[in-house]
């Protein structure tokens, strides 16, 4: 079954999980204020809520009720600002607008403004970040084609058909407190 952006709205507000194509791989995605949503996806990855998800977004007011963006010194925000749009996920500091069931057992939260059009478009077309974690179980490959995606989680979930981005690997993560590189 072919699904397109235009089913988003109502899929986000529906509390409903979808993949859709990301930078590098296949993503599975859903509202992040949505408790019930979000434990869907862990069901489906086997993955345990302590770990936490990325949020993307297609700009910098879409995550900044997410963060504490003013915390960081002005050479790192500076660094950060420079990254986006991209394939870089920086983990900030939280808010308390963020939930447990997203940023897990942190004080952190992960977060990414995407270049990938497709990805921006969702964005913009809830007007709200998405969750971004790879479209796989845990232990599995990341999934990198809608067969791949059904495969792993069959025909019912909702998928947003279209091409990767040109990254040849996820997304690189950086700590915006310490700027160690987390994944390369």
């Amino acid at each position: 079954m072919k699904n397109s952006i235009r089913q988003l709205p109502q899929w986000f507000a529906g509390g409903e999980v979808f993949a859709y194509p990301t930078e590098a791989v296949f993503g599975l995605g859903c509202d992040p204020q949505n408790k019930e949503a979000v434990y869907k996806i862990l069901t489906l990855k086997n993955r345990p809520v302590e770990k936490g998800m990325i949020l993307i977004a297609s700009d910098f007011t879409q995550i900044a009720p997410y963060v504490m963006f003013a915390e960081l010194p002005e050479s790192t925000q500076k660094q950060i600002l420079d990254s986006w749009p991209g394939p870089v996920t920086w983990l900030l500091p939280k808010s308390s607008h963020t939930p447990d069931w997203v940023s897990g057992d942190s004080p952190m939260i992960a977060v990414r403004i995407s270049a990938h059009p497709l990805v921006r478009e969702m964005c913009e077309s809830v007007n709200h970040p998405i969750i971004s974690t790879s479209a796989n179980p845990a232990t599995q490959e990341p999934a990198r084609s809608v067969a791949q995606v059904r495969e792993y989680f069959g025909d019912s979930l909702n998928v947003i058909e279209g091409d990767l981005g040109k990254q040849g690997a996820p997304s690189k993560i950086f700590h915006s407190l310490t700027l160690e590189t987390i994944r390369s």
